[in-house]
């Protein structure tokens, strides 16, 4: 598990294969992420759009942006939390992911950016 805290904002990311969705032999390799993102600020907050960097490792990089997450754009109280699962295919048994957030703020209605910490999309038998 990978962690970052950003302006009160803490996300953690959890990566699992797909085993059962992925392709070795067509070059299709599926994860699936679990992110929790929780609110150590004393504001209430809410999260707007994504931004993913997504890197195989055969050079190959993709750019994914959108609204919300999943199709929420949930707020988050101070002291609460959003957990979500998503996924991701790679044409290669590894690459990585980062990304970011854009949040606002709900008392002042500032907008700001929490950054997606990067982490590994490695198929198991290659940790061996």
């Amino acid at each position: 598990m990978v962690t970052a805290i950003t302006q009160g904002i803490k996300i953690s990311v959890e990566t699992m294969y797909q085993d059962e969705y992925s392709n070795p032999a067509n070059e299709h390799f599926m994860f699936a992420y679990r992110i929790t993102i929780e609110n150590l600020s004393d504001y209430s907050i809410q999260l707007m759009r994504r931004q993913w960097f997504i890197f195989d490792s055969n050079g190959t990089e993709r750019e994914v942006e959108g609204e919300g997450v999943v199709g929420l754009q949930p707020v988050m109280e101070p002291g609460g939390s959003h957990t979500y699962v998503s996924g991701c295919h790679l044409s290669t048994d590894m690459g990585a992911m980062s990304g970011n957030y854009l949040m606002h703020r709900m008392i002042d209605s500032t907008d700001f950016t929490v950054d997606i910490p990067e982490f590994n999309l490695i198929v198991p038998y290659r940790l061996n």
